[in-house]
């Protein structure tokens, strides 16, 4: 028995005792948050082309993502990476894990997705072995193996071909470079035995029980010493790093827990969790800061979006607020200088939309993220360009000059000025005209009670904020109208109107945003009740539609004349819950948590779902779907 053996076998009993008391402090203390949620999502996809893919595990802001492979595939590796940007498979699985002392042909038995990590558990006729794959940061990722028969490790695997990708080894690392400038790196043990040919590699370790390699993903050239650097103190110490992770995830959970809820409503919420984390993407390119895309999914979405950002910041301020902060403020990076805020942003900044606004929510995602940090220097940075966005809208966006504002766009384009209310092909919008305001200003005919509602309301939250920025409130618009012209006192209902003063009775989700914004008076919210609580209108199988269900032009999948969105269900849910219609408001987040399909199983939370069915429409692993199902969740059963 060598001197080596020995200490290794010192090592891996001081670590599994080390371990038992650690999950059972963790235990008795804080809970262990990570396991609780056991198949969280189902991302299991082997690639077989260059493209394609419903869903990656990617974590920390990184630009790669991996899946896993099928049960009873002889594919003994997580597949990946995939190019999240450029939207292509590095590699079918560029770690494949075996044996070299006995078979090498592994069984995958099962796999795992839990918040921060993806596991996969196999065998061949003598051996068992785990792998466990988890983002230590942005660039680095951690594959860890263990088995208690193996002492011979091998790892291969291979990049595709038709990448143009030049691989270089040091011996103990290798790289993978792409024409376009980044750069793959594996990092091995110092007992590696690394072989190359071509794009492929093969290395031995000879490592009791235990063996890790991190995997590094750079953007640039500029990147690569510091990040080899980190990725050797990974490789050296991964057991550190591993705590280091696995308490970020443990502290995300344990702030949005409810122990006062059932088990599957609090995996919903940690399944929202899930998700945005798995669409934060770092600062790249024309992206100057970090935030987080749609959904990673679907290629046009991997941007940031100015709509989306407020309300993925709203909900991450809970339990990733610095990251709720870049979300603010890689939109204000782009801000124009006449105030405006435009639509998109992404890496490649000549994709950018600059034709339209989106609604105002800035504010309110700001006025959260003070509540959960108290953090004054953030409001102070922040609120002079929230100012200047807030007056922009008065300025291009108020024909007639009477303190009421539209939607409208910068090319005169009614398509645009559609993209800038966010509900692309409502109803509502679709008699309206476009009227010059300026050289580069155009807005429709027609005023519209959700932007006048959030202006109103952000208004307010300007004052109430102005006092820890410094700012005189003489500096901020007075608002002198009233919700009450946006109300049919006949119809008992919130509409647009149009300029020459008419209700365009087209009842939908607009109307919630006097009661989320609580501008609504009780008696107004009373008459509206009778809307919101008839099945066949918006009182649905999934609740709060974007348009009454009883509208001739309602359409179950028509995007935004007839689906559920969940961001408009929890302006349509809260604003109840703001007037007293407590008992309401629960049993329709009930219909919401219960009734949406795969919400409470393995599926992803998507974009948007069937308003007589919960089936699931468009984009999967939607962000801001997830944020306000969080958004639910914490107010649910909530006592006064």
């Amino acid at each position: 028995m060598t001197k080596s053996f020995i200490m290794k076998t010192i090592y891996t009993l001081l670590l599994l005792i080390s371990c038992f008391f650690a999950c059972s402090k963790k235990q008795d203390i804080a809970g262990d948050y990570i396991d609780r949620y056991n198949q969280i999502l189902d991302i299991t996809y082997v690639p077989d082309t260059l493209y394609g893919g419903k869903g990656w595990f990617s974590d920390q802001g990184a630009w790669i993502g991996f899946t896993l492979p099928s049960v009873g595939s002889h594919l003994n590796g997580f597949c990946g990476p995939y190019d999240l940007d450029s939207r292509y498979w590095l590699s079918q699985s560029l770690l494949q894990v075996g044996d070299l002392s006995g078979s090498s042909d592994f069984i995958v038995d099962s796999t795992n997705y839990l918040p921060g990590k993806i596991e996969i558990f196999s065998s061949d006729q003598k051996s068992d072995m785990s792998q466990t794959l988890r983002f230590i940061d942005k660039n680095h990722v951690l594959l860890s193996c263990y088995s208690k028969d193996i002492n011979e490790w091998i790892i291969s695997g291979s990049v595709n071909s038709g990448l143009n990708i030049r691989t270089i080894s040091d011996g103990k690392n290798l790289f993978f470079r792409q024409p376009g400038g980044e750069v793959l790196i594996l990092t091995f043990p110092s007992s590696a035995q690394l072989t190359v040919e071509g794009n492929s590699y093969k290395t031995i370790m000879r490592e009791e029980s235990f063996v890790y390699v991190v995997l590094s993903y750079f953007n640039r050239e500029q990147e690569l010493t510091a990040g080899i650097s980190q990725a050797n103190k990974i490789i050296n110490h991964p057991d550190s790093f591993i705590s280091l992770q696995t308490n970020r995830w443990n502290d995300y959970l344990q702030k949005i827990y409810r122990p006062d809820l059932s088990d599957t409503y609090n995996r919903i919420a940690a399944k929202s969790v899930v998700t945005l984390m798995s669409n934060w993407r770092s600062a790249k390119g024309a992206l100057l800061h970090d935030g987080v895309v749609p959904s990673h999914a679907v290629g046009y979405f991997v941007g940031f979006w100015a709509w989306d950002s407020w309300k993925h910041a709203y909900a991450l301020a809970t339990f990733a607020p610095e990251l709720a902060k870049d979300q603010i403020r890689t939109m204000f990076d782009y801000q124009l200088p006449d105030g405006m805020i435009i639509d998109c942003i992404y890496t490649d900044s000549s994709e950018n939309n600059a034709r339209d606004s989106k609604p105002p929510l800035a504010v309110w995602a700001v006025n959260r993220i003070f509540t959960q940090t108290n953090d004054t220097a953030f409001v102070r940075e922040i609120y002079p360009q929230l100012l200047s966005y807030h007056k922009w809208w008065f300025r291009d966006r108020d024909h007639n000059q009477n303190g009421i504002c539209e939607f409208g766009s910068v090319d005169g384009t009614t398509e645009a000025a559609k993209w800038e209310s966010g509900m692309d092909n409502a109803i509502r919008f679709d008699q309206t005209r476009m009227l010059q305001n300026s050289d580069s200003a155009w807005s429709f005919d027609q005023e519209s009670v959700d932007l006048n509602a959030f202006l109103l309301y952000e208004n307010q939250l300007l004052r109430k904020l102005s006092e820890v920025a410094g700012v005189d409130v003489k500096d901020i618009p007075k608002m002198d109208f009233n919700i009450d012209y946006f109300f049919d006192s006949e119809d008992g209902f919130f509409y647009d109107k149009n300029l020459n003063g008419n209700f365009i009775k087209e009842a939908g989700c607009e109307a919630y945003i006097p009661f989320w914004s609580e501008l609504a008076t009780k008696e107004q919210a009373q008459r509206a009740m009778s809307f919101f609580t008839d099945t066949a209108k918006f009182s649905t199988y999934i609740p709060f539609p974007t348009v009454a269900a009883d509208n001739p032009q309602f359409m179950p999948k028509g995007y935004w004349r007839g689906p559920i969105w969940l961001d408009q269900v929890y302006f349509g849910i809260n604003g109840i819950r703001n007037y007293g219609y407590t008992e309401q408001a629960d049993k329709y987040t009930e219909q919401v948590f219960d009734r949406l399909k795969g919400l409470q199983g393995s599926s992803p939370i998507h974009e948007n779902y069937g308003t007589h069915t919960g089936e699931v429409l468009k984009a999967p692993h939607f962000s801001w779907s997830a944020a306000h199902l969080l958004m639910l969740f914490e107010e649910y059963k909530r006592p006064d």
